[in-house]
């Protein structure tokens, strides 16, 4: 799988921009602020749906503009194809020309996989962090996964809406069931999911950490754990009953898996409270690995890597053993310095220009 062409109009500080990619490395130099990081954020976003980084879709489109538009061509084993998006007071999918009505539609046309300095939030940051990883990939593979977990998202809201009203309205607390069932129902399919692909990782991360901590003359022992509350749908809905009075005055659910966590260990101890900064690092670097090494499985050939600044916060051994992982992959790089013998293109105050 791989980029032939993107299009920008109008995105972020791109005017009109066409880029056309190697079917390999790929490297996207200049100084800071110039617009490196809206590249991958435009092809993040056609494969995705999302950005990865802009909470307002009118963040996208260039000052004074009223609306954006990227499209981008690539092509499979078996296909080739070209999404569109529209940006304007919402954002709007074409694929081949077809419009597209849900999100979920454009999800697994083109499969990413994406390292950027901020995944060490992943291991530093909260349950939320690290449930995102997880839904991000699960969702990439599986667009189903992306409805299921909508489902689960609106009942939450609206069993805590009820959970307020009961608390101010005096509304009757046995209508609560209806939202706790629904509740237990749409929570143990998205926790079947997650830990199926929890499993995956565990596999996969062992035997990766291992190859790259030796390298280093570590050889560390990885292990990640899925913390969840609704492994069963019984169970969980009899703990939901007796949180009930806890969630009326709180005004929220207390339980569910909006609350799950994914705990990763470094030789048995938490790698988030004892691990130092470089096996954090090398933490991250071996579940994105984890996860690019799933996606090439499911889908029978390799994702485009898109490393954004990545390169930058490794050492030269963990820098070795990443490059000796992802070949064969179409790979697009952003960093501050152009490296001789790649297809590279220069980035200045939002143009790219080929070398």
């Amino acid at each position: 799988m791989h980029i032939k062409k993107i299009l920008l109009t109008n995105f972020r500080n791109y005017k009109n921009q066409e880029i056309v990619f190697d079917e390999k490395v790929n490297i996207i130099y200049g100084n800071n602020a110039q617009g490196k990081t809206n590249i991958i954020e435009a092809i993040f976003l056609s494969a995705m749906g999302k950005s990865f980084r802009a909470r307002r879709d009118k963040d996208l489109i260039c000052f004074g503009e009223n609306s954006a538009k990227i499209q981008v061509e690539y092509k499979t084993i078996d296909r080739e194809g070209k999404i569109e998006v529209i940006i304007d007071d919402k954002k709007t999918f074409f694929i081949n020309g077809v419009k597209q009505n849900k999100i979920s539609d454009i999800i697994g046309k083109i499969n990413v996989v994406i390292f950027t300095p901020d995944d060490i939030d992943i291991i530093k940051e909260g349950p939320d962090c690290r449930r995102r990883f997880l839904d991000m990939m699960i969702s990439s593979l599986k667009p189903n996964y992306i409805h299921i977990l909508n489902n689960y998202n609106k009942t939450l809201e609206q069993r805590n809406s009820y959970l307020r009203q009961i608390k101010y309205e005096n509304k009757p607390k046995s209508m609560l069931e209806i939202w706790d069932k629904q509740l237990s129902e749409w929570g143990e399919k998205v926790y079947n999911y997650r830990e199926k692909y929890v499993e995956k990782l565990l596999e996969k991360i062992k035997v990766i950490h291992k190859t790259i901590t030796k390298s280093g003359n570590l050889e560390e022992d990885i292990s990640i754990k899925y913390i969840s509350n609704c492994k069963d749908k019984n169970k969980f809905l009899e703990n939901l009953e007796k949180a009930k009075d806890i969630d009326i005055s709180r005004g929220y659910s207390s339980l569910g898996i909006h609350r799950d966590d994914l705990i990763i260990y470094i030789n048995g101890k938490p790698v988030k409270v004892f691990g130092s900064q470089g096996q954090q690092r090398t933490s991250v670097l071996s579940l994105k690995l984890a996860e690019l090494n799933i996606v090439k499985e499911e889908i029978g050939e390799s994702p485009i890597l898109l490393l954004d600044d990545f390169m930058s916060e490794l050492d030269s051994n963990r820098r070795e053993s990443f490059l000796n992982k992802i070949v064969g992959n179409q790979v697009i790089i952003t960093c501050t310095d152009n490296i001789e013998g790649t297809n590279s293109y220069f980035v200045e105050n939002g143009n790219c220009i080929r070398k």
